[in-house]
């Protein structure tokens, strides 16, 4: 309210009191001011209170905000490089598994009883050649994929009888010692059988 419309609650400059009309009037008119200006302090207080809030949710937002942007940024990169390595991982036991598919394929279709015996020695290399190249797979998957495993996930080579006979070992005299190694048993059968063949036949001459 100016100060032109401003009116004092009881002017008694003159010394006398006003009417009672007059003075029941302002007192009022005193009174509705002060209601009014007690609504407008409440108004004011509300609003500062709303500003209050504002500024407290402002705070928190950038606070929350700036503090969730550094978290998924590093989740993102842990995740990202995380997802490499079990794609790798997955890529390395699909090639591990196809390659001993292959080999378990190639072990399956080995069957001695079908060989000739002319063929023996041949098909024994074969089949000896075929069982280093599947434990040179198995051993080489093995130290890889046990290697990246807390726990281990393929069963480690034992001891074989042929552990000796190294995947990468295909010297002449290696091969030769194989092929004795399976034949040898033959051979002293043939030999029994023709010393049988012999006696019979020298008694049977006589």
């Amino acid at each position: 309210m100016s100060e032109g419309t401003k009116e004092p609650f009881l002017d008694l400059s003159n010394g006398e009191p006003p009417p009672p009309d007059e003075l029941d009037s302002k007192v009022q008119r005193a009174q509705e001011q002060l209601l009014q200006l007690k609504r407008q302090q409440e108004a004011i207080e509300r609003q500062k209170r709303d500003l209050e809030e504002l500024s407290r949710k402002q705070d928190e937002l950038e606070k929350g905000r700036a503090e969730m942007i550094e978290k998924l940024s590093r989740s993102m990169v842990v995740i990202e490089r995380q997802t490499y390595e079990s794609e790798k991982r997955v890529e390395q036991l699909k090639s591990s598994a196809t390659a001993f598919a292959q080999h378990l394929r190639a072990l399956e279709r080995i069957n001695p009883k079908t060989w000739a015996n002319g063929d023996l020695n041949r098909e024994l290399s074969k089949a000896l050649s075929a069982v280093d190249d599947a434990r040179g797979e198995y051993s080489k998957s093995i130290t890889k994929i046990n290697a990246e495993s807390e726990t281990e996930v393929l069963e480690p080579m034992g001891n074989s009888d042929f552990a000796e006979y190294s995947a990468d070992d295909g010297s002449f005299v290696t091969w030769f010692k194989r092929g004795l190694a399976f034949t040898l048993p033959l051979i002293i059968f043939g030999l029994i059988v023709l010393a049988i063949l012999f006696i019979a036949h020298a008694a049977l001459a006589r």
